[in-house]
């Protein structure tokens, strides 16, 4: 690899990474919101109330690994090793760095159901940022996505379709879980659909607009 080559990989991964920090703020504002995070995080903030045996986001670790585990079992001896040993490490930063978002604004207090309703807003903009600058680093996925896209390349079903079932089926267990031991929904509210839906379309204006920006600047 010549030294241009190494540069540019070397920019487009620290790229990843600020997405990377940025979308873990987005879920830290989402669960500071308390009307729920993004669906697949959801399920191992629902665990995280529930047991202490771990962080936030040492389960979103845990969950990652399992997405790791069914992306390699699905593509079996089609999977490319080099990249799940890239996503295993992201996956680990991404957690870390949600432990790190959440203890940044660990000091705002959300007195209101109206701020409450910003912090979500707020937490689906910059989710979809973080989200977006990553797709612009182009390096990576995290497993969640991986994971997506090898049962959709192997069933042959529209990736867009496996997201929702997953979103969908994250949201449902992280129901199951609250409404089992905490009696109430918690990890998962009317944030989490409004994530579900909100995410992408704000993901998409993005691009737009740094297409609109790109095509003014040339």
């Amino acid at each position: 690899m010549n030294k241009s080559k190494a540069a540019d990989l070397t920019k487009r991964y620290a790229l990843f990474l600020i997405g990377l920090f940025i979308a873990s703020m987005g879920v830290a504002f989402s669960t500071k919101a308390g009307l729920g995070t993004s669906p697949v995080a959801s399920v191992p903030y629902s665990v995280s109330l529930v047991s202490k045996l771990l962080t936030f986001g040492g389960w979103l670790n845990l969950l990652s690994v399992i997405q790791i585990i069914t992306q390699v079992a699905v593509l079996r001896g089609k999977c490319n090793y080099g990249e799940i040993a890239v996503q295993t490490v992201l996956a680990f930063v991404y957690g870390y760095l949600t432990n790190l978002s959440v203890w940044l604004i660990r000091g705002i207090s959300v007195t209101s159901y109206p701020m409450q309703l910003v912090f979500m807003l707020l937490g689906c903009v910059i989710l979809a940022l973080g989200i977006w600058i990553q797709f612009k680093g182009g390096v990576a996925m995290l497993p969640g996505e991986a994971m997506n896209r090898a049962i959709s390349k192997v069933s042959g079903k529209r990736y867009e379709n496996i997201k929702i079932f997953f979103d969908i089926f994250y949201i449902a267990v992280s129901a199951v879980i609250c409404l089992v031991f905490l009696g109430r929904l918690e990890g998962v509210r009317e944030g989490s659909i409004v994530a579900a839906l909100a995410v992408g379309s704000i993901i998409t204006l993005f691009n737009r607009a740094f297409d609109r920006l790109t095509k003014k600047g040339e």
